[in-house]
């Protein structure tokens, strides 16, 4: 879709209009289906009236106690003391530790090969130019490329380090690794891990989160940027999506003093995998207004860890006096009337600008950085804020009134640090800082970290669930509510460095004839 040549405000309002055009009234029909959402404006805007009166009851409740963590001060304002840290129990920490000394150890050469074995996430990288002739040593080449990205090595390096030539890996990662393929072959090892037995014990799958990893560049870059809290010279953010399952579905390279709530439902609505997202948390980076309508609007719940949540503007849908004669503690808090009129105004355009984003015909992160920018003056962006500011409110009561609502946020957005972590130890040469210059070769090397990030996670998986297996038939009762706070983002049965030999027939060799490594299993651990 072309924006035309025109001014700023007229280059919004172009691209709007563009977009409002495309969705036919019977595809809006077929979008209202799919997401749950009422065409008629009135009937949708009472069931969020009822969703907010049911909200504001629960948070009623909580602050007539009087004496949680969140509660009213002498004067009447809201108080929220920190969310305390997720007390893991003493049995998960115990259990890790058994679980890391039963795993194999092996070189990160091995587990790749080993997870191609199972899943054929290899076979995923085709030639660009259409030939289908694959030699013998392409799986070895290719393996040697990915690691050279995931790892900082670069092609050089890795050619001293593993015998095969620069020329060889340059021509392989020129023809066969790009973002189509990197994509093609992440899928592959998601989809296998969502049918590993242990993976449903880390989450439904249905809960995702994302947040931006920052990591120094060297040299000049159009995506590199100075900032001063993160970096010396200059660097740039990968954003990255998870799901609760610790698989990471979408990586992003943008600019890092980009806003990255433009950037929360790209990979979201461009999901190719199985994965079926209903809920998505992210932290204060993530969230705008216009993002919460847009969730709501797509029929998906945005749940966000806001900072300093108890400033933000809370909105009524009625009068002051009648809010607060229902709700004498959590009335006075929503100090705002929301605009129905305008919202109800522009209800079938909000359907249609939320549709065009569902069946792909304009880029999320494109739409929503036109639409936060715009003004009052623009009517539809005016109508889907005031949207969103009543769908903040609804989740800021519920936020405030369920203790086991903020602790699910925080916990998901907790995975997603881990997994940061375990990128962090990946990226190790030389001290993480990416010296790609050009974005189409950024985003290829945060695809191959990702990659074998979720390689790195299946394949822990994998064993932690062979491990299992092997204490349950041994007379120990592991419960799946202490499995599921240990995390598969675990390195330390992994090695990243030294020279790296890929042989892959010896290395499948070693696999015996379960097609598993064995376990390393004590009799003190039964």
């Amino acid at each position: 879709m072309r924006v035309p040549d025109l001014g700023e405000g007229e280059e919004r309002q172009a691209l709007l209009d563009v977009v409002l055009a495309i969705v036919a009234d019977p595809a809006i029909v077929e979008f209202c289906r799919l997401v749950g959402k009422p065409a008629d404006a009135a009937r949708g805007l009472a069931e969020v009236k009822e969703e907010l009166h049911t909200a504001l009851g629960e948070l009623e409740q909580t602050l007539a106690a009087g004496d949680g963590p969140v509660r009213l001060d002498a004067d009447g304002d809201l108080v929220i003391s920190p969310l305390s840290a997720e007390d893991i129990p003493a049995e998960a920490v115990a259990l890790k530790a058994e679980l890391t000394d039963m795993l194999p150890f092996a070189p990160i050469v091995s587990l790749l090969i080993e997870m191609d074995k199972h899943t054929g996430f290899l076979d995923c990288f085709t030639h660009a130019g259409g030939k289908q002739t694959r030699t013998a040593e392409l799986k070895r080449n290719l393996i040697a490329v990915l690691i050279a990205h995931a790892t900082n090595l670069g092609l050089t390096r890795m050619a001293d380090a593993c015998g095969i030539s620069y020329d060889v890996l340059a021509w392989t990662a020129e023809w066969y690794v790009r973002e189509e393929t990197l994509r093609a072959a992440n899928l592959a090892l998601i989809g296998y891990h969502q049918k590993l037995p242990l993976t449903p014990v880390f989450g439904s799958g249905t809960l995702s989160s994302s947040d931006g990893q920052r990591f120094p560049t060297r040299g000049k870059s159009v995506t590199a940027r100075a900032l001063s809290r993160y970096f010396t010279h200059e660097g740039l953010s990968t954003y990255t999506h998870v799901t609760d399952q610790h698989t990471t579905y979408g990586t992003k390279v943008i600019v890092a003093t980009k806003r990255e709530a433009h950037y929360v439902l790209d990979e979201i609505l461009g999901n190719a995998t199985d994965i079926p997202i209903v809920e998505y948390a992210t932290d204060t980076h993530g969230v705008t207004l216009v993002n919460f309508g847009l969730f709501d609007l797509l029929g998906l719940q945005l749940s966000p860890r806001i900072r300093d949540l108890g400033k933000i503007t809370f909105c009524r849908t009625g009068s002051k006096t009648e809010v607060n004669a229902a709700f004498p503690l959590a009335g006075p808090l929503l100090t705002r009337r929301c605009n129905l009129d305008l919202v109800a105004g522009h209800w079938d355009d909000l359907l249609r600008l939320a549709g065009s984003l569902k069946f792909g015909h304009a880029t999320a992160s494109l739409l929503v950085s036109k639409l936060s920018a715009s003004g009052r003056q623009n009517a539809l962006a005016a109508a889907l804020k005031e949207y969103g500011a009543l769908r903040r409110t609804i989740y800021a009561v519920r936020y405030l009134s369920d203790p086991a609502y903020r602790r699910k946020i925080s916990r998901q957005l907790n995975k997603g640090e881990s997994l940061h972590a375990l990128k962090r130890d990946l990226l190790y040469a030389p001290e993480g800082t990416v010296r790609a210059r050009h974005l189409e070769q950024q985003t290829e090397q945060a695809w191959c970290l990702t990659l074998v990030t979720n390689a790195v996670v299946t394949w822990t998986t994998e064993y932690y669930g062979l491990a299992v297996d092997a204490m349950r038939a041994a007379g120990r009762r592991i419960d799946d509510e202490v499995l599921a706070h240990i995390s598969p983002a675990h390195s330390e049965n992994i090695n990243f460095f030294g020279a790296i030999d890929v042989d892959i027939e010896s290395e499948l060799a070693q696999l015996g004839p379960t097609g598993y490594r064995p376990l390393r299993v004590h009799d003190t651990l039964f």
